[in-house]
């Protein structure tokens, strides 16, 4: 199985201290050797980073983990490959645009029968079960609202239904946004933060690496931080239950 990152904030902020986590798990501290990348927006722009190489053992990875990129809403994947063979295109997270409006969604899990899944002009460019679930998504939330709807967040209920029926096709843990809202869905394992003030100290589990967020923070911020396993040794995260999904905007769950 693959492993998730996201990360919704009121403020531009970076992930660094997160990323290392996760970035040891891509082939030192886990088993997920088969390519990584991560996705950064900035206002309705997008910046993505992808490499097929073991993050662990990607310079580029090692670059985004030291470099502070600061953004309201990211988007992170560590790929265990199951459907589609070890390249970039088969690489998350994916996006497309709709509605003048980039979407990057990444997953985590096995589908069967996904290639029965309508995707209309959202074609997926590799081979995976994911980006043809994304593809499908992205039609379904097309179709439901052909002139754009009133409001976004009416769009992103209709996709926890539709994630839903992508649940019956087998594992789906999901992460999806458009740089405002970030909504999650849990079939297996999924898990979240919300960090606010009074801010502390963390400590990252997979490697020797803590913060102090005080020091990096204002008492106005907000950021949640979404993934698949814990990254923190001495924080409680919220464990998501199978069927279960949370929208998150600007950091504050909705």
């Amino acid at each position: 199985m693959c492993e998730l990152l996201g990360m919704s904030a009121n403020v531009p902020t970076d992930i660094c201290f997160s990323f290392k986590g996760l970035k040891e798990r891509g082939g030192r501290t886990g088993p997920h050797r088969d390519g990584w990348g991560v996705a950064f927006y900035e206002g309705k722009g997008v910046c993505t980073f992808k490499d097929a190489l073991p993050s662990y053992e990607s310079e580029i990875a090692r670059l985004v983990s030291d470099y502070p990129i600061k953004s309201c809403a990211v988007v992170a994947h560590i790929r265990q490959a199951n459907r589609g063979r070890v390249s970039l295109q088969n690489t998350h997270p994916f996006t497309r645009e709709l509605w003048g409006r980039y979407w990057t969604y990444a997953h985590n899990g096995q589908l069967f029968d996904y290639k029965n899944l309508p995707v209309d002009r959202f074609q997926p460019v590799g081979t995976t079960d994911s980006e043809r679930a994304f593809c499908y998504l992205m039609s379904e939330l097309d179709k439901r609202y052909p002139n754009k709807p009133r409001s976004r967040k009416a769009a992103f209920r209709f996709l926890q239904k539709k994630a839903k029926t992508l649940q019956q096709l087998g594992v789906f843990n999901m992460l999806l946004t458009d740089g405002e809202y970030l909504l999650t869905y849990c079939t297996t394992k999924l898990h979240w933060i919300t960090r606010r003030a009074p801010f502390g100290i963390a400590r990252l589990s997979d490697v020797d690496v803590d913060i102090d967020f005080s020091r990096e923070t204002t008492p106005k911020d907000v950021v949640t931080v979404i993934a698949t396993e814990p990254l923190t040794l001495n924080e409680q995260w919220h464990k998501m239950q199978p069927g279960e999904s949370q929208l998150f905007r600007y950091g504050e769950p909705i």
